[in-house]
């Protein structure tokens, strides 16, 4: 079956970024530290916009963000800040920015409490997959009481822009749910194997 003829979840639509995002990184179970920080960080500006903004300028983040470092980012401050504001090439919101610096300061405490920031935010699903079974996109949830879990933990953690909405996303493109639909070829690729 050709990349074009799979059955895809349909909030993909046909844009060649979006599709490539579907197929091979959302939903897919993601393990590394700074890729989980980057991540939640990039949810976290999704907030007021749609994703595909944030993606199209994921690579500008990157740049912009010390690559996503958070011992780099824990460190920035008012000039950096100042400098980032000044940047068209991501999203320029100030409190998201210096959000950001805070996250960082917060996920360098609960890697050194919890051995890695993966064990401790992979804990909210008992270290595994959960895998929903959707027919349609009107039976996806918004959140979930794992994600709630996580949002109240991590806020009280000292973390910014992770509202039970955000964290349902993050685990979604993290792989800690499988939402991909039930007709589309990549829910049964992620899928655990028995």
């Amino acid at each position: 079956m050709t990349a074009a003829a799979r059955n895809r979840c349909p909030w993909c639509g046909d844009d060649p970024t979006y599709v490539a995002y579907h197929d091979h990184e959302w939903g897919v179970p993601e393990h590394d530290d700074c890729a989980l920080f980057e991540k939640l960080v990039l949810d976290g500006f999704q907030a007021g916009l749609s994703w595909i903004i944030v993606l199209r300028k994921r690579d500008n983040f990157r740049r912009a963000f010390d690559g996503f470092a958070p011992e780099k980012i824990a460190r920035w401050n008012k000039r950096k800040v100042e400098s980032l504001m000044k940047d068209a090439g991501i999203v320029r919101n100030r409190a998201k920015i210096e959000a950001t610096i805070g996250n960082a300061r917060s996920f360098l405490a609960v890697r050194e409490q919890h051995g890695g920031f993966d064990r401790y935010l992979w804990g909210f699903t008992d270290g595994g997959t959960i895998v929903n079974r959707w027919r349609s996109m009107k039976e996806l949830p918004a959140e979930t009481k794992e994600s709630r879990a996580m949002s109240k933990d991590l806020q009280q953690r000292g973390f910014r822009f992770v509202g039970p909405t955000i964290c349902y996303a993050f685990m979604q493109a993290v792989g800690m749910v499988n939402d991909h639909l039930i007709d589309c070829f990549r829910h049964r690729e992620l899928a655990p194997k028995r």
